[in-house]
């Protein structure tokens, strides 16, 4: 009986781990709802066989994170340098780790006339960083940039497989090492919009409500299993005795 139950005993704390993991996700999903081009997570649950010793192994639980790249409300804003993609496709950007991967099209323009993200990261064109130095303003769907009437550049929007695609922070993500970017087909961008995060409120906080029943299931779990435990032991006492 003892190592039924502690059996039982890890599976409810497994999955108590589980459901906080679910949890961060959600609650870092509902922080990050009015961040433009933000994409929202989820967590799947695998089992795995593990090592517990030498000689013996067993099935555990395992957690799969999983981006969403559904695309988000994209939203009219009117400011010339807000930059929405329709489609597939994200833009380039220069951090100081490398190029990385962004949906966020709320660009400004410093005091260099480089044209930079919101944590100031330069976008990059064909050519490298966009510099802008007139007054006038226009994006072409295809990524063209004309300013004050003249052409000075061309935006870069590329694509990727999903699944090697990570999330670094900042609406940022990176290529896995060994995956490649090609350029985007199916897009078109809109100049004056952005597009909103893809994060759902009322399925988030639905989302919330199934896991607090689901982690209070398991704390009854582990209550019954302590009290078989305790039940076991006072037996086993009387018999000796």
């Amino acid at each position: 009986m003892f190592i039924h139950n502690r059996l039982g005993l890890l599976e409810s704390v497994e999955t108590l781990l589980g459901q906080e993991q679910r949890l961060n996700q959600v609650t870092n999903n509902l922080a990050n709802v009015d961040t433009p081009g933000f994409k929202k997570e989820t967590v799947t649950f695998d089992e795995m066989l593990y090592q517990v010793s030498r000689s013996r192994q067993r099935v555990g639980k395992g957690l799969n994170i999983n981006t969403v790249h559904q695309q988000g409300v994209v939203q009219q804003t009117d400011a010339p340098l807000d930059l929405a993609i329709s489609g597939e496709g994200f833009f380039r950007v220069q951090t100081p780790a490398g190029v990385r991967y962004t949906r966020a099209g709320n660009f400004q323009r410093n005091s260099e006339g480089l044209l930079i993200t919101a944590n100031g990261y330069p976008v990059l064109g064909e050519s490298g960083p966009i510099t802008i130095t007139g007054n006038k303003i226009d994006v072409a769907r295809d990524g063209r940039l004309s300013v004050d009437g003249v052409q000075s550049g061309r935006l870069t929007v590329v694509t990727a497989n999903p699944q090697a695609l990570k999330k670094e922070g900042e609406s940022l993500f990176r290529l896995e090492e060994g995956a490649v970017e090609t350029a985007a087909q199916n897009f078109q961008l809109m100049q004056g919009h952005l597009e909103k995060s893809n994060v759902n409120t009322v399925t988030e906080m639905t989302e919330m409500i199934d896991l607090y029943r689901a982690y209070e299931g398991q704390q009854k779990m582990i209550r019954a299993v302590d009290d078989l435990d305790d039940l076991a032991v006072r037996r086993v006492g009387s018999l000796t005795g």
